[in-house]
């Protein structure tokens, strides 16, 4: 029977480590595998990366322009009507929630609603974006589109709120 007490590697899965600074009978010698002279014959003997034997290294010699507001964008998980034709049956409620337990979505935490392809049901659709035709489509349908508020703009919501509210005691106060 295995167990911890009689667990073994196969044979040849570990090789015997090579001990350096040992001395001569280590079979590495007297400097190690370091050679004789040089930067990297000494502790401590490394460069830092990017370091090229100090010639002007390539992420300085290379313009630098330009901003990118990558960073700062809002990226939404899509949904076709297409797909919302095919996965929920007339008269049904359309949340994030539902779509990303039909896996029509990874997360639900931003959802637009795209106008790719054709709706023949009535169907009442909440997400956080619509493009116009879908908008169009859901309610030429006889549906109802619902805009949820995002993280971004509720917490904006929410800072205005506070401002409002600190100007206002402000105001009492005097």
């Amino acid at each position: 029977m295995v167990g911890l007490n009689n667990l073994k590697a196969k044979p040849g899965s570990f090789h015997k480590r090579k001990r350096l600074g040992t001395g001569q009978g280590s079979g590495h010698g007297q400097t190690s595998t370091r050679g004789q002279k040089g930067q990297a014959s000494t502790s401590g003997g490394t460069k830092r990366n990017g370091f090229e034997g100090g010639q002007t290294p390539l992420l300085r010699r290379i313009p630098k322009s330009g901003f990118s507001n990558a960073q700062f964008r809002t990226e939404y998980e899509w949904v076709n009507i297409s797909s919302l034709e095919k996965y929920f049956p007339a008269g049904s409620d359309v949340t994030p929630a539902d779509l990303l337990k039909r896996r029509l979505v990874k997360h639900d935490t931003l959802v637009k609603i795209l106008g790719n392809g054709e709706l023949t049901k009535k169907l009442n659709v909440t997400a956080h974006a619509f493009s116009k035709g879908a908008a169009e489509k859901i309610t030429k349908a006889g549906g109802k589109t619902t805009q949820l508020v995002g993280r971004k703009e509720a917490k904006f919501a929410e800072i205005k709120a506070q401002d409002a509210a600190r100007k206002k005691a402000k105001t009492e106060k005097k």
